[in-house]
């Protein structure tokens, strides 16, 4: 069996690029060890439930920060936990995971960052800005999860064009696709540079 890094996947809602790392995982240099959500109901539960894969809901509402915090760390600890994607998590990470975890938290945005983030831009109120901006392009961002919203160094973008008569829906729809297109596999090269870098079994990573 390969060795693999161990990585926790972050998702609030449906969990679709959870779904899209986990239907790459086979072919990858990362392992999905643990997914983390902040609701009880979130979709991406019953997909690690069915993938067999370990999953804990750590609620944020009405918590401090710190405890929230200690409790996610205590979970990544367990799990042995060497790298995060963020997958529709809408919250905002601790200084003290990100802090903990240099240049090993990414996430992914459904827009052509710097451009269309910050806090409130997620889903629908993404595509509307840029529906109103009249842009012609844009397109999925991974990049480096920071102290800020959508700050981080930008790793990976991909370009999708904005058609006459979309909506927010139809507009998400093909910009998700590029997520799911975008996203396992920058990760899956994210994950073979730190094993490289630090030795971990990487003649058994094809």
């Amino acid at each position: 069996m390969k060795e693999a890094l161990q990585i926790a996947v972050f998702a609030s809602g449906g969990g679709t690029n959870f779904q899209a790392l986990l239907d790459y995982e086979h072919k990858s240099a990362y392992n999905i060890a643990l997914l983390i959500t902040n609701h009880q109901n979130a979709g991406a539960l019953e997909r690690a439930e069915k993938w067999g894969k370990e999953s804990k809901v750590i609620e944020e509402l009405g918590r401090p920060d710190q405890e929230v915090a200690l409790e996610m760390q205590s979970a990544l600890e367990d799990c042995q936990i060497e790298f995060i994607a963020l997958a529709g998590y809408l919250r905002k990470i601790s200084p003290l995971l990100v802090s903990r975890y240099p240049r090993r938290i990414v996430n992914i945005h459904p827009a052509l960052l710097p451009s269309f983030g910050g806090r409130g831009m997620y889903g629908k109120y993404v595509h509307e800005a840029v529906l109103k901006s009249e842009k012609k392009i844009t397109g999925p961002t991974v990049h480096y999860v920071g102290d800020g919203y959508d700050t981080g160094e930008i790793i990976a973008q991909a370009s999708v064009p904005v058609l006459d008569g979309d909506d927010w829906q139809t507009l998400g729809n093909r910009v998700l696709a590029a997520e799911h297109q975008l996203y396992p596999a920058v990760v899956d090269q994210l994950c073979r540079t730190v094993a490289a870098d630090e030795g971990i079994g990487k003649e058994n990573i094809p």
